[in-house]
């Protein structure tokens, strides 16, 4: 049974910011309490988690944060992190071209990859789902089939959800196994259907979770991270560039000047449904080294070639040598 429903996180979500950040702070508080303090945040060096430590810290200045050197990192990230103290860097067991050759590409989301895997595996759960054969309580066609993406069951490369389980998540639990240490992360529930339907399965501290975990921002959104940054003056990574004020249709908006998302540069989860430039486009200007190992070497060109999805700044190509390498 759901522990809440989707109107009460449309209410939360309505919430101003400023009892939203009294919320978040006394999950963070229930959360230490409950571990004795053996509790650290997970810090990526992104904005979310950003704002995420400094109302931790806010709450206890001996909470330690942890940052997972994937070496998928924007450069700029990694040497924001440097200046943040009391930040433990960890490293994953593998390297992610070992992953991708071992176990297949992050491509769509991590769960229509998941199916597809599964799919490839015969499993009749993931047939039917890629099918668009599974049926809900009522009998309906579930809004969780991916009919849509069987095409990639005959793509000439793996394609795997694992990707962030060995690059971020293992580390992360190697270190709570040594240390007996419990996770606050940044996530939000607007981000994807999985990290939802989990909040309104546990809420913010999920205490009984076979993974204890904390999520205390699950009922923020984007607006209000770039609220609480504007508002609070909090530093954060260059690659966000200022945060303005946009006209739109539903009024004026916070957005970063530079980049959105800063998740791992060659991840391709969602890039499907970006707009022109996508990240792969921003990164052939921005990061050109980087952009050459990720297409060319590692394969990526090849994967975004078969989804359909442009990488390439067709009008800049000619004059690549000019750019600046951003590292």
């Amino acid at each position: 049974m759901n522990k809440y429903t989707r109107k009460d996180l449309k209410i939360m979500q309505a919430w101003p910011l400023e009892q939203k950040i009294q919320v978040t702070q006394t999950r963070i508080l229930e959360w230490y309490i409950k571990q004795e303090g053996k509790v650290f945040v997970s810090f990526s060096g992104g904005k979310d988690s950003t704002v995420l430590l400094d109302l931790a810290r806010r709450v206890c200045s001996d909470i330690p944060a942890i940052f997972v050197d994937t070496g998928l990192e924007y450069p700029e990230l990694r040497e924001f992190v440097k200046t943040v103290p009391n930040v433990e860097w960890l490293r994953p067991k593998y390297p992610f071209f070992e992953i991708i050759t071992r176990y297949g590409y992050p491509v769509i989301s991590k769960e229509v990859a998941s199916v597809i895997e599964g799919a490839r595996k015969g499993q009749e759960y993931f047939l039917k789902r890629i099918n668009g054969e599974w049926l809900d309580k009522t009998g309906k066609p579930s809004i969780y089939n991916c009919e849509k993406y069987k095409y990639l069951l005959d793509a000439p490369f793996k394609i795997s959800d694992k990707c962030c389980y060995h690059m971020k998540k293992a580390p992360i639990f190697r270190h709570e196994r040594m240390t007996g240490r419990k996770a606050i992360i940044g996530t939000m529930a607007c981000e994807s259907m999985l990290r939802l339907q989990k909040w309104l399965m546990q809420g913010c501290n999920a205490y009984e979770a076979t993974h204890p975990i904390s999520k205390p921002l699950s009922f923020w959104t984007e607006q209000d991270i770039l609220q609480y940054l504007k508002l609070t003056g909090l530093p954060y990574a260059s690659i966000y560039g200022d945060i303005a004020e946009i006209q739109t249709k539903n009024g004026l908006k916070l957005k970063t000047t530079g980049l959105d998302r800063s998740g791992c540069m060659f991840c391709m989860f969602g890039v499907q449904n970006e707009g022109c430039p996508n990240r792969f486009q921003r990164m052939q200007i921005t990061h050109p080294k980087q952009y050459d190992y990720c297409i060319n070497q590692l394969g990526c060109g090849r994967v975004l070639d078969y989804m359909g999805v442009a990488y390439r700044n067709e009008t800049e190509e000619s004059n690549e040598n000019t750019y600046e390498i951003a590292v």
